[in-house]
């Protein structure tokens, strides 16, 4: 993988990806000619079927997997946070202490960002609290603002707001809104949910079954208060669910 030759943005260029055979697990073709070009600032919501090597895009793209036929190219300045399903904090440290550790390890350690991120998503009541005892949704806004901590470039987010009720996804998709104003980034989001991509993307990837390519590219153009209109949402969905080709990948 390069980490540098694309100032403007994020390219991905997939040509194969496969898991050898394991036992009695045969060879698996996951991905085959996946190719993204992401302009610099935008937000892509990667949609398919589940198996589709969504997640294993996302690994590939973040250097956690390099077992694969092609490349990426990062921005020069080609700074990545990670944020998977899990939140992934270390039980026995505070929040603040689960944040600072990200900024350490990014050689951007600094008490007054720290404050300042901590404040922007709403955790400075609660940054001496062990993450063993944080709601599950707390645990979600944590892993926001470590990612956030480290002032990516680009941020992979592999469906971050699974498994959590209606209105707290919801919250946290705003936050997720507000933090990318404040601090832009190139984002790369994996969801099985059809609304939260168009109510997050500016564009949505459409990808295939296994091997997985590039089906269709859509435009998602909504204003940010037109993202707040859940019935204007769900039309667009059924839009696109319904339309030829589509409906049995959404």
């Amino acid at each position: 993988m390069s980490a540098s030759g694309v100032a403007d943005g994020l390219t991905i260029d997939i040509r194969s990806k496969r898991f050898p055979p394991l036992r009695d697990a045969a060879e698996r073709h996951v991905i085959e000619g996946l190719r993204l070009a992401l302009p610099k600032g935008s937000f892509t919501a990667l949609v398919g079927p589940s198996g589709c090597g969504k997640t294993t895009a996302l690994n590939i793209v973040a250097g956690l997997d390099r077992a694969y036929e092609g490349s990426v190219r990062l921005p020069d300045d080609g700074m990545v946070a990670y944020v998977f399903q899990e939140p992934r904090l270390l039980p026995w440290r505070s929040v603040e202490s689960n944040i600072f550790l990200a900024l350490d390890a990014a050689g951007m350690a600094s008490d007054a960002w720290l404050d300042e991120i901590l404040r922007e998503v709403g955790l400075e009541d609660v940054r001496g609290v062990y993450a063993s005892r944080l709601s599950l949704g707390m645990a979600r806004r944590v892993a926001l603002a470590r990612a956030f901590a480290i002032r990516p470039t680009v941020l992979l987010m592999d469906e971050p707001f699974v498994s959590l009720d209606a209105p707290t996804a919801r919250r946290l998709r705003r936050l997720l809104i507000r933090l990318l104003a404040r601090h832009p980034a190139t984002v790369l989001f994996v969801t099985h949910d059809l609304r939260e991509a168009i109510e997050l993307a500016d564009q949505v990837a459409i990808l295939t079954p296994p091997p997985t390519r590039l089906l269709e590219m859509i435009k998602v153009d909504l204003d940010a208060e037109e993202r707040l209109d859940e019935a204007r949402v769900e039309r667009i969905r059924r839009e696109l669910v319904g339309r030829a080709g589509l409906s049995g990948l959404l």
